[in-house]
């Protein structure tokens, strides 16, 4: 199991997420595509603007683009085969790459000798930008903003590699297992965070 393996996962994942959510919403083709893709590589890019990172470097990612277009593709032709599976399996996948996109960013940033708030920043955002770039261009509210616990895992990734407690390959891996681990006792047992809502005067 390798960072390129997880990568890719956490990329089909994204991919599919952003074409069913342009499904739904009636997009056409070309919309399709496009939100699956800023889904897949929105939070790198992001990621890549704010630490430093050339954003030239998502375009060497050929392989990469290349699963998240032919998993899009897929979504299009066999959308209810696989939206069937989705809602299995989704979430599960959506935890991997949220797992491992996080770590990925976190790392990023501490190779970079950033501060501990930029790998936390690095790693949220690289984690969840995707989701909030394509709940945003589908006009949603981000449900990763206001539903289940999910951006507090990959706070907790950044923190803990921003505080150098994993050093070697086998640590970041535990690391990995237990955030993916995390998100998904998170939505099986649906916790929230406390919420505050403001009253009528």
């Amino acid at each position: 199991m390798t960072w390129d393996v997880l990568s890719i996962i956490g990329t089909i994942a994204f991919a599919v997420s952003g074409a069913i959510v342009a499904m739904e919403e009636e997009y056409d083709i070309l919309g399709v595509y496009i939100l699956g893709v800023v889904t897949a590589f929105g939070g790198g890019a992001i990621r890549n603007l704010l630490i430093g990172v050339p954003v030239s470097a998502l375009w060497e990612q050929g392989l990469f683009f290349q699963f998240a277009l032919l998993s899009i593709t897929a979504v299009i032709l066999f959308p209810a085969n696989l939206l069937r599976h989705w809602q299995r399996w989704g979430n599960f996948f959506d935890a991997i790459g949220l797992s491992a996109f996080a770590i990925q960013g976190a790392i990023y940033a501490a190779n970079m000798d950033h501060p501990i708030s930029a790998v936390i920043v690095a790693a949220v955002l690289t984690g969840i930008g995707g989701g909030i770039i394509r709940d945003l261009l589908a006009g949603r509210k981000p449900i990763v903003l206001r539903a289940e616990i999910y951006a507090v895992w990959a706070i907790l990734a950044g923190l803990i590699i921003g505080l150098k407690i994993p050093d070697s390959p086998w640590e970041f891996y535990i690391l990995f297992i237990i955030i993916t681990a995390l998100r998904v006792l998170s939505y099986t047992f649906d916790w929230k965070l406390p919420s505050r809502r403001l009253g009528a005067h």
